[in-house]
């Protein structure tokens, strides 16, 4: 992932959680513009550093590299959510999913 898209998903994941750059930064620990210089590109967290901001998300590495899935942490709930209900509710929530297309 290069470091535009990386900046924008950090960005998109952050947004989710509903809190600001500074914010997160500061209850990560760090300086106050340490998630916005990573959003605008100015430079990566350190390997360590990531696996933090990924569990601050409430994502898994591999959510956050899931572009695709714009919220994982949703997803996630619903799935579980889902695991506990007949295959025939399943399938309704599957025809409900697709409606939403």
């Amino acid at each position: 992932m290069e470091t535009p898209e990386f900046a924008k998903r950090l960005t998109q994941l952050r947004d989710n959680k509903g809190v600001t750059a500074r914010e997160m930064s500061l209850a990560l620990g760090f300086d106050a513009g340490y998630i916005n210089n990573i959003e605008n590109g100015h430079n990566y967290p350190s390997m360590g550093n990531f696996f933090y901001i990924c569990e601050y998300l409430g994502v898994t590495p591999s959510e956050f590299f899931a572009v695709e899935i714009k919220a994982p942490t949703k997803v996630r709930e619903l799935a579980e959510l889902a695991s506990r209900h007949s295959a025939e509710n399943i399938d309704l929530l599957i025809s409900l999913a697709k409606k939403l297309k």
